[in-house]
C-alpha cells in the first residue's frame, strides 16, 4: 500500500532533521563477490534495547528510540496494522548513493516480514522486479512524507532496489519500521 502524503511537508523536514541529527551514522563495509566494498550510502539502527540486528555477519546494537521516532512508530503501526520493534535509517546522501536489487529475506525479519518504509528529502525512485522473471518490473516516485508498506510475500517474489540517478539531487533518509523475531 501506498500513502503519497501520509506526513505534511513540515513534518517530513522536521523529521528529516531529526534523524539527520539525533543518530550516529555509519558506512559499513560489504561483501560483493567476493569483494569488500563500502556500502554506497550511510546507515543508523534505532529500537528496542534487546532487539540486536545480525547483518552481514555484523551484530549492529540498537540506539535508543527518541519521543519522535516512538511518534513517527506508532502512526505507521496505526496504518499497516503491525507492531514494530526497530526502524533501519539508510542516508542517500545525493543521487550517487543508492541501493542494488535485494529481498529483505534476512532471517532477522521472519517468513513474511511487514516493512513500513518512510521517504523523508529528495524523491527518489523504487522499483520492484520479479525475482524469476526479472522483466516483470514495476516503479513508483517515493515522494518526501510519503509511506510505502510491504507485506505477505513481496519479499519472497519481488526484489527492490533504488538506484543511481545522474541528477542533481539533496539528501534523502528512509526509515524502514521492521520487526525483529
Amino acid at each position: 500500500m501506498f500513502y503519497p502524503d501520509f506526513l505534511t511537508p513540515q513534518e517530513s523536514d522536521n523529521y528529516f532533521n531529526h534523524i539527520l541529527n539525533s543518530f550516529t551514522w555509519t558506512q559499513e563495509q560489504i561483501k560483493i563477490y567476493d569483494k569488500e566494498v563500502m556500502q554506497p550510502r550511510l546507515t543508523a539502527f534505532c529500537g528496542d534495547a534487546y532487539k540486536d540486528l545480525t547483518y552481514a555477519e555484523k551484530v549492529i546494537h540498537p540506539q535508543p528510540w527518541t519521543k519522535e521516532m516512538i511518534e513517527l512508530k506508532q502512526r505507521t503501526e496505526i496504518l499497516s496494522g503491525n507492531k514494530f520493534t526497530n526502524a533501519l535509517f539508510n542516508l542517500y546522501r545525493d543521487g550517487k548513493d543508492s541501493v542494488s536489487w535485494h529481498r529483505d529475506n534476512e532471517k532477522n525479519w521472519g517468513k513474511d516480514p511487514v516493512i513500513a518504509s518512510v521517504s523523508l528529502g529528495a524523491a527518489r525512485t523504487f522499483q520492484l522486479r520479479n525475482y524469476e522473471n526479472k522483466s516483470i518490473m514495476r516503479s513508483v516516485e517515493l515522494t518526501p512524507g510519503s509511506l510505502l508498506i510491504m507485506r505477505g510475500v513481496i519479499q519472497r517474489r519481488w526484489e527492490h532496489q533504488v538506484p543511481k540517478t545522474s541528477k542533481r539531487i539533496g539528501g534523502r533518509i528512509n526509515i524502514t519500521f521492521r520487526t525483529l523475531v
